[in-house]
């Protein structure tokens, strides 16, 4: 029987959640702060934990990041949209939280009731996942490194502000070591250029801008995955004019946030997709949160975006993104998909594979939950299986060797 930790500082939030949990036939323990949170992790052993982000004496994300040092367990952060609470939401799946929940926000249309059936969905979808535990102990290092940068002296932490984890790599890396020069000469820095992206890149055809069309990206991604976006995103070299969108599962509220958050940590220009927009050399565009995303026409180098609603289960959903890509793009096309639940992107990797594009799959050892990349995998379509800390380089050594061509 799954044992289920909720944490939150309302006694109201709590005993309804956990009441309608215990009647599904969960087992239930409660805390009403991080500070008990993480006793009670220790103590309870749950399979899942629902954390609230924002309480007192230790919010959720210093309960997280204490949970996964002492017992590392699959945490769903349950969260109010707002700016301040997107960010730490946010910082939360950095440290290592599964997935988010957006809670009801008093407004009639999203109440408790629809907050209860989306975590019970959530948890049993859990329970059929492949929970990677080297993923879990990666995600331990990290919790680790980011306390420890939080009690260095301000001055110290200026010292060291350009170290990162390399997300996979099971050790520390600075900056230069995952962003040297990458594949076919291409430069992987990630500063946003001062230059017009044309005055930045390595292209020097005369051609129609149709002939210089950069490659195209899809990225598909569900629990566990916005920190593999991020760090895909942040990396991926501006001189590769690379054309990306982003499918990434999250509650509506939250991708335009999301799509903020991008853009301040890539070379590209990120924005949060709107009917119509178009996506040129240099740009990444986010679908939204509750929409299906289509590519539709293509000229001159760009192509355009319509957001529908497809009648699906999942929206956005990583199948219509990526079969409207493989149906019209002619130009250098690769399907990417990274840790999630379910198998929503395994059709439209086959469809990118049959149209000739390139196709990637995070490895199982990096993805906190192994479902879409598993099914993406099984279906014998996909070229390259890689950790998260090599998907850059392998985006460019398949997209930057056919524009070579």
């Amino acid at each position: 029987m799954t044992r289920v930790l909720v944490v939150d500082d309302s006694q109201f939030f709590r005993t309804v959640v956990g009441n309608a949990l215990t009647d599904a036939g969960y087992t239930v323990e409660t805390a009403d702060d991080g500070l008990e949170a993480v006793g009670t992790a220790e103590t309870f052993d749950p399979d899942v934990i629902t954390m609230d982000v924002e309480m007192p004496e230790l919010n959720g994300i210093d309960a997280l990041e204490q949970i996964m040092q002492t017992s590392p367990v699959p945490v769903i952060m349950a969260s109010a949209y707002t700016e301040a609470n997107a960010d730490a939401t946010f910082d939360a799946l950095e440290a290592g939280a599964v997935g988010v929940l957006k809670k009801p926000d008093g407004s009639g249309s999203r109440n408790i009731a629809h907050f209860v059936d989306e975590l019970e969905e959530k948890i049993e979808r859990l329970e059929d996942a492949d929970i990677s535990e080297l993923a879990l102990t990666r995600t331990t290092a990290t919790a680790r490194m980011t306390r420890a940068r939080a009690e260095q002296p301000a001055t110290e932490r200026s010292a060291t502000a350009t170290q990162t984890s390399s997300v996979g790599s099971g050790t520390g890396t600075t900056q230069a070591d995952i962003s040297p020069a990458g594949p076919a000469g291409i430069d992987t820095s990630v500063e946003k250029p001062t230059v017009p992206l044309e005055e930045s890149t390595t292209a020097t055809s005369t051609a129609d801008a149709s002939d210089e069309a950069g490659p195209t990206i899809i990225i598909g991604a569900s629990t566990g995955g916005p920190k593999i976006v991020e760090q895909i995103c942040s990396h991926l070299p501006r001189s590769l004019g690379a054309r990306v969108v982003v499918v990434q599962h999250m509650p509506a509220d939250f991708t335009a946030r999301f799509a903020e958050r991008l853009d301040s940590r890539s070379a590209y220009d990120v924005t949060h997709a709107d009917d119509g927009d178009w996506v040129s050399a240099g740009e990444i565009i986010v679908a939204p949160g509750d929409a299906d995303l289509e590519i539709t026409t293509v000229a001159d180098g760009s192509f355009r975006v319509r957001l529908i609603d497809s009648g699906g289960t999942i929206q956005p959903a990583i199948d219509v993104t990526m079969n409207s890509a493989a149906a019209a793009i002619d130009d250098t096309l690769c399907g990417v998909v990274l840790s999630g639940m379910g198998s929503d992107g395994a059709a439209g990797i086959e469809s990118i594979a049959r149209a000739g594009g390139h196709t990637i799959a995070q490895d199982e050892s990096t993805s906190p939950v192994f479902g879409i990349p598993c099914q993406a995998i099984e279906t014998g379509c996909v070229e390259t299986v890689a950790p998260a800390c090599d998907l850059v380089d392998e985006l460019v050594t398949a997209t930057a060797g056919d524009s070579d061509d």
